[in-house]
């Protein structure tokens, strides 16, 4: 290669630990990166500098990956913030309406993307917005907040990438057979993947254990077993198992809130007899909270990722404990087993049920797994970097920082793997988005979205 055949770097990020994620080099020096992607790594990224390269010190402060948020409702959060379900700021009030206009839409999801820069977040999975909740008393999650996103993507808006799964039933509630169908061989808009996705479909599957809505292979303590939401003639359970075959044979990721084990069983059953998910993209049992006995094995070998949230875990097992019984209740939202069986796992927030920190999370699914994970630091922070980027079939690109891959970084004032302080003792200092800094602590404020 002549030299005026060799890349010049755009960024340079150096000066301090660099923790990839990446299964080969853990560990760097030195990123240097060409139109937001990584083309060089420690001596070979350092060659490429020249007077026009931006370089980002780090000044002995620590970097890795962008936070990935695999389930996380931005234009909710945006509109609901400060407003918590569960911890500090918590209030569980009846919403109302919140979005009701187009300059609402924008406004939630621009103030969600500020927030989420300043927290290290660089992707989320926006679960579940559609038609079928074009009635919804929130106006958070209908069509028109589909349209309001594909606006902000076409005028690069965007501080953040976005996964969209589509929603054709209720948000929480029960989706019909027919309707699901019919919107599943709907077109799909057509958009920039890198930056907004929209790869699947939501289904509510079933409720919750506290509720006694999710749907149990062994009864509640008052005798029930919850079941399935969705309806169709063949009954409820028939109904879930042809929305599920449906998606996965039109090709599409299928995401099934699935808390119950008789509900993530379905799903697994489901696709194992479909011959197993796509290898470029799992599918998903968002909360997965009864995931036992075999199901973290199945869920693995059928390609079927799990999304945790150890905050809700936390904040609800005693509630639970009172549905389920005490034993049940404690082997509950099973990290340990899920990341012993080798499942793809994602830790996430499910914002604003609980904070949009994945600090917090992160520290709450250290007290799930205790000592039984070994690297636990290092497996904790692979479920909110890594094993999103596969759940999203985009582990080719991110989720690690590696040459080919985008430049989405999170700067911490301390090495999150060597440190022993707790994760929410981390601050975080900077984020870059695609080799543009978005957020930088130094200057107090938000950088405006300006990608190109």
């Amino acid at each position: 290669m002549t030299d005026d055949q060799i890349p010049r770097a755009d960024v340079l990020l150096r000066g301090g630990p660099i923790r990839t994620m990446g299964e080969t080099a853990p560990e760097a020096r030195a990123l240097a990166a060409v139109d937001g992607t990584i083309v060089a790594v420690d001596d070979e990224a350092e060659a490429l500098r020249d007077e026009h390269t931006h370089v980002i010190e780090l000044d002995g402060r620590a970097a890795i990956p962008g936070i990935n948020d695999a389930h996380l409702h931005a234009a909710w959060l945006g509109a609901r913030w400060p407003r918590l379900f569960f911890g500090e700021g918590a209030d569980s009030q009846h919403d109302g309406p919140l979005a009701r206009t187009e300059d609402d839409r924008r406004r939630a999801l621009l103030k969600a993307w500020n927030l989420l820069a300043e927290l290290g977040i660089t992707s989320y999975t926006e679960p579940g917005i559609g038609p079928g909740e074009d009635d919804g008393e929130t106006g958070c999650f209908g069509s028109d907040m589909l349209e309001t996103y594909l606006q902000l993507h076409r005028e690069r808006e965007q501080k953040s990438r976005v996964t969209l799964l589509r929603l054709f039933g209720t948000l929480d509630g029960t989706s019909d057979l027919e309707d699901v169908l019919a919107g599943i061989h709907s077109p799909v808009p057509a958009t920039d993947e890198r930056w907004l996705q929209i790869p699947g479909v939501k289904i509510f599957g079933d409720g919750i254990p506290p509720m006694r809505t999710a749907w149990l292979r062994t009864p509640y303590v008052d005798g029930s077993s919850g079941a399935p939401l969705p309806q169709g003639p063949s009954g409820p359970a028939e109904a879930l198992c042809a929305m599920i075959r449906a998606a996965h044979a039109r090709g599409l990721q299928v995401a099934v809130h699935a808390t119950g084990d008789r509900t993530i069983d379905a799903l697994t059953t489901a696709i194992e007899r479909a011959g197993g998910a796509p290898e470029n993209r799992p599918h998903c049992a968002v909360h997965a909270d009864l995931a036992l006995g075999d199901l973290p094995a199945r869920m693995r070998d059928a390609g079927i990722a799990a999304a945790i949230q150890p905050v809700i875990a936390r904040e609800t097992r005693t509630w639970a404990a009172t549905t389920l019984g005490a034993g049940r209740a404690k082997d509950a939202w099973p990290l340990a087993r899920l990341l012993e069986a080798g499942t793809v796992t994602t830790i996430t927030s499910d914002a604003p049920i609980t904070t949009p920190d994945w600090r917090i999370a992160l520290d709450a699914g250290a007290e799930m797994i205790g000592d039984e994970i070994p690297d636990a630091r290092s497996r904790l922070l692979d479920c909110v970097t890594r094993a999103p980027a596969i759940q999203d079939g985009a582990a080719d690109w991110k989720g690690s920082l590696e040459v080919g891959k985008v430049l989405d970084v999170c700067v911490l004032d301390d090495d999150p793997v060597a440190s022993r302080k707790a994760f929410t003792d981390l601050t975080v200092e900077m984020t870059i988005t695609d080799g543009r800094v978005v957020f930088d602590r130094a200057t107090r404020r938000s950088v405006p979205a300006s990608r190109t």
